[in-house]
């Protein structure tokens, strides 16, 4: 009888394939998993005013940090556990326009740009939503 073709030899080796498979799709899933459980922040970016700062700060916890915007008008502020955010716009230690429940969520970046230029004041934004 020819060994290859036997019932027990076909056995053998479907069984061997479903556990490969079987692992390889345990791993995969695993890496999955583990990819996506490593990003657990977003961040907030935008346009201002060159040199004024902006400072970020938890609607839920009241945490936050202050960010100053570069010589190019524009301002990042990075790892920021999820939630809503005010984010406020400040020059010369003076809150000047705030943007109210910025939503950060994960792996994400949200722009809030401040209009403060030439073409409006921004005392005349302040309180903007």
């Amino acid at each position: 009888m020819n060994k290859i073709l036997s019932n027990r030899s076909f056995s053998r080796r479907l069984t061997r394939g479903l556990v490969l498979a079987g692992v390889v799709g345990a791993f995969a899933v695993a890496g999955i998993s583990t990819v996506s459980a490593q990003e657990t922040s977003g961040s907030i970016f935008g346009k201002a005013p060159a040199g004024d700062s902006v400072t970020v700060r938890s609607d839920m916890t009241g945490a936050g940090r202050t960010v100053t915007v570069d010589s190019t008008g524009r301002y990042f502020a990075h790892a920021l556990p999820m939630g809503p955010y005010t984010v406020t716009l400040k020059q010369n230690d003076q809150d000047i326009a705030k943007h109210l429940n910025v939503p950060v969520t994960v792996g994400r970046g949200v722009e809030v740009d401040f209009k403060c230029g030439d073409e409006v004041k921004c005392d005349e934004v302040a309180n903007t939503k």
